[in-house]
This record gives C-alpha cells, structure tokens and sequence, in this order.
C-alpha cells in the first residue's frame, strides 16, 4: 500500500492526508469544487501529495477514504472504487444533511448506506469518533505507552485488517467496533465520540488526551440506541 485517495480534503481528510504523508505515503486528494481548489493544500503537503477530480482519487488509492457530507454520498463514484477499501468518515448530521428516515429509526447506519452505493467495495468505518485537530496530534509510534486507539467498523475481516495497518502507519491501535450494523457506536453523541481524547468537557474546547484500547473498548460497550 503506497497511495490513499481522498474523496473530500475538508478537517479530517485534509488531517488524514497530512498523517500520511508524514508517514511516507502517497495521496491523491479531491473535493467537489474542483483540483485548482486544492493548490494550496498539495504545496504545504510536498511532493508525496496530488490534487485530482474525485473518479481520479478512487482510481488510484489502495485505500480510499470518503469524508463528505451525508447528503452527499451517492456522488461518490462507483465503479472506481470496485473492489477496493473504502474508509468512511460520515456522521449523521440531519440539520446538514436533511432527515433519513432509516437512520431516524434506527433500521440502517451512515456505512451501511454508503456500502449499498458501492456494492463492489469493501466499506469500513473509521475516523469519525474524533476532533481532527486532536487526530492531528495524538499519533504515536507502535508501542508507545501514550498510544492512542481508534475503533473501526467493517463486514469484511481482510479490509478491516488493512484499515487497521494503515491506522498503525499512522500512529493509532484500533478497537474492532464489530460489522457495518454496529458502526453507530462510535457516531455523535456516543460514548466514544471525542470525550476520551480530550482533557476535559467539551471535548472540542479542550487540549487532546491519549486514549488507549481499553479506554475505547469500554466506550463503545456502553454505546446506547
């Protein structure tokens, strides 16, 4: 695995891009305005980082990451990402968004709408339980005892498996959170979302925290629908 594409370079795409980088791989970023849009981005990101339409970030990341807005998703391509590792960053933001009523109810989950989009990929749920500027910074070497864990949420057990590598090139242990139809454990308003990587409440106003397995584990058991 040497490339990740990036369909929306926004807080968490743009923080994910930079942490690969940082770790020695290569990324092709995208958003729906446009390649020029993005200049600026790709020259702080150095030469390991290209800006291409969105069909072009799919085509080429051994993993690709989808971080737009719920609403949006069926604008993800489709026959691109055939086959490949879809990382999906979505939360459920119905004043955004606009109401789903099968997310209302409680009868599906953001992945799981994605995943039917793209019947030919492999979707796995991660980095959408934390802020990304403390995404940015907690990232440490694998054994660090400060090490920070991430929980993931998938159907197929060799894509969680490569999302999880990447998470450990990145510098995050991973907590496996279950299939897609429990993915909405980690979403707003759960245990697992921002609290444990940060010093204190509200989570978004406060320096980040280390958060280790255990910590996450136990987040997400206590996860209420």
């Amino acid at each position: 695995m040497t490339t990740i594409g990036l369909i929306g370079s926004g807080h968490i795409g743009g923080t994910v891009a930079r942490l690969a980088v940082d770790a020695g791989l290569d990324v092709v970023l995208s958003n729906s305005r446009g390649p020029e849009t993005l200049a600026e981005l790709v020259a702080e990101l150095g030469p390991r980082a290209r800006a291409g339409t969105a069909a072009e970030a799919a085509a080429a990341g051994d993993i690709v990451v989808v971080t737009v807005p719920l609403k949006n998703y069926k604008q993800v391509p489709v026959e691109p990402l055939a086959g490949k590792v879809v990382i999906d960053t979505g939360n459920y933001a119905p004043a955004r968004d606009g109401n789903f009523p099968e997310l209302d109810a409680g009868e599906s989950t953001t992945s799981e709408l994605l995943q039917r989009h793209l019947p030919t990929s492999k979707v796995v749920k991660a980095f959408n339980n934390i802020l990304f500027s403390h995404l940015a910074a907690l990232g440490r070497p694998a054994g660090s005892d400060d090490r920070s864990a991430l929980p993931i949420a998938g159907d197929d057990a060799e894509a969680k498996a490569a999302v999880a590598q990447l998470l450990d090139t990145l510098g995050y242990d991973t907590v496996d959170a279950g299939p897609l139809r429990e993915s909405w454990r980690s979403e707003v308003n759960t245990p697992v979302y921002g609290a444990p990587y940060a010093a204190g409440s509200p989570f978004w106003e406060h320096d980040p925290a280390p958060a280790p397995v255990e910590t996450i584990r136990t987040a997400l058991a206590a996860a209420e629908r």
